[in-house]
């Protein structure tokens, strides 16, 4: 008996799911893929097969991953010397082709080996391909508090995208493929550049007009100050939480990516713990859902 019912509640899942697969058919989902779960084979599995099932359902899935870790790690192995200038990392040339190789290279390709072992075909590229992504170099300033005099950082070559061309995942996603991308555009310039995940993964889904944007990470998703978790939040709700103090270091930009992707055309934007099993499907294709959706302002 027991058998019997643990089929029924599997039946049961589905049938709540249903009413989702159905209305997202077709549409496409924006997920960035990193932190913690990157470095676990088991969080790895279970992420590409999620991918590959919202393949299945008629979901089109664009996975953009990040690589941090990995990165510094390659950096000290090969001798590589890093600077910081206010706590950010400065990406000199050498750098640079570090990250490159890393995230372009063994990051991008394993994580398409995955979702081959999960009976999905994913096609790897970076922002470079197709000229799929445009940078340019990111200007950050620093203001002295003895003086408050504001001075420019120079990170080196740390990009933001300015203009994205869908062309390249319209492509893959007609042809049954799940594009896997490495957060490095070119500049007009010439140069090559370092793009944050998350930003780029913003961009992308407001290009797409995607369904969702899902930024996995390490945390629940944004907790009020009791650390309980919010649930919905909107522009407006955000900027009262930055402003209170209870969204505050990290969480700041993730959120600042949320907004601007809802806000220049996509659906919905939801921050959630890579670290739960299957945690993108709790949150999508279950009532109770998981993490904290970004909605646009009504």
């Amino acid at each position: 008996m027991t058998g019997d019912n643990n089929t029924l509640a599997k039946a049961e899942v589905l049938i709540e799911a249903l009413p989702y697969f159905q209305r997202y058919a077709g549409r496409t989902f924006v997920v960035k893929y990193g932190g913690h779960a990157m470095g676990d084979p088991a969080a790895a599995r279970d992420f590409a097969e999620d991918i590959v099932l919202l393949k299945a359902v008629g979901i089109n899935p664009v996975v953009v991953h990040g690589g941090g870790p990995q990165i510094g790690a390659m950096l000290e192995r090969l001798g590589v010397e890093s600077t910081f200038v206010d706590g950010l990392r400065v990406t000199d040339k050498a750098t640079a082709e570090v990250a490159e190789m890393v995230l372009s290279g063994a990051i991008n390709k394993e994580l398409v080996s995955w979702i081959a072992k999960a009976g999905g075909k994913a096609m790897g590229v970076s922002g470079k391909d197709g000229g799929l992504v445009t940078a340019t170099k990111v200007e950050r300033t620093s203001r002295d508090p003895e003086s408050n005099i504001e001075r420019v950082l120079d990170l080196g070559f740390v990009g933001e995208p300015t203009h994205v061309d869908t062309t390249i995942i319209d492509t893959a996603n007609a042809a049954g493929m799940i594009p896997v991308i490495a957060p490095i555009g070119a500049g007009e310039d010439g140069h090559t550049y370092n793009i944050n995940a998350d930003t780029m993964a913003g961009a992308i889904a407001a290009a797409l007009g995607a369904a969702r944007l899902f930024l996995l990470t390490d945390v629940q998703g944004v907790l009020d100050k009791q650390g309980g978790l919010l649930t919905d939040l909107n522009p407006s709700k955000i900027a009262a939480l930055k402003e209170d103090g209870t969204i505050q270091g990290g969480m700041i930009p993730k959120l600042e990516t949320c907004v601007h992707a809802v806000e220049a055309g996509c659906e919905a934007a939801v921050v959630l713990d890579g670290r739960v099993p299957h945690a993108m499907l709790l949150e999508f294709f279950t009532a109770r859902g998981a993490g904290t959706l970004i909605s646009a302002d009504t």
